[in-house]
């Protein structure tokens, strides 16, 4: 699509990575950190290119795994995976309705830790996992489908406020006279 899209993407998810890291938010009062880059993936994959999800997906993955305890790179194939399943469907999906944009972003935050954990025990990594886990997977979903309907106003908004609409302009003028006859 556009390049002023995709740059406010990658600027959202550089801010969204930076906040879940500089300031603790929900982590203090919920024991659990929401995470911005999956109901972001949904914005992504509904309204831009192919390139801007593969972008956000690399870009997103690598930004949360320098400021996490993750190995760098291992949430680039889940956010990915999330975003091209996404991509594949999104002429089917109603993107415009609140419903289907709570939805989405409720399975992305869903799909993604699950898929992320998938990749570390594959690997063969030891991530801490016990009854603590579910509450933060919980909350995590949850607040990833509340994010992705604000993440759909809040782009909306900047695309009205900093981008530019086509001017359609018709050939015709508006005071052309048409004469028909023999």
């Amino acid at each position: 699509m556009t390049a002023f899209r995709t740059i406010l993407i990658l600027t959202a998810a550089f801010l969204a990575v930076f906040l879940e890291g500089a300031f603790p938010g929900t982590s203090r009062w919920l024991k659990a950190q929401v995470d911005l880059l999956p109901p972001l993936m949904v914005y992504a994959s509904l309204c831009t290119g192919l390139t801007s999800v593969a972008l956000l997906a690399v870009c997103g993955g690598l930004f949360f795994d320098s400021l996490s305890a993750n190995p760098p790179g291992v949430s680039i194939l889940p956010l990915f995976a999330v975003g091209i399943g996404i991509y594949w469907r999104r002429e089917l999906i109603l993107r415009d309705q609140p419903y289907a944009q709570f939805v989405l972003g409720l399975a992305a935050s869903i799909a993604t830790p699950l898929l992320t954990i998938l990749l570390l025990l594959t690997a063969g990594h030891q991530p801490l996992l016990g009854w603590g886990s579910l509450w933060q997977w919980f909350v995590m979903s949850l607040g990833g489908a509340v994010a992705a309907p604000i993440f759909f106003l809040l782009f909306g908004w900047c695309e009205r406020a900093f981008g530019h609409r086509r001017v359609t302009e018709t050939s015709f003028r508006p005071d052309r006279e048409i004469r028909r006859g023999r």
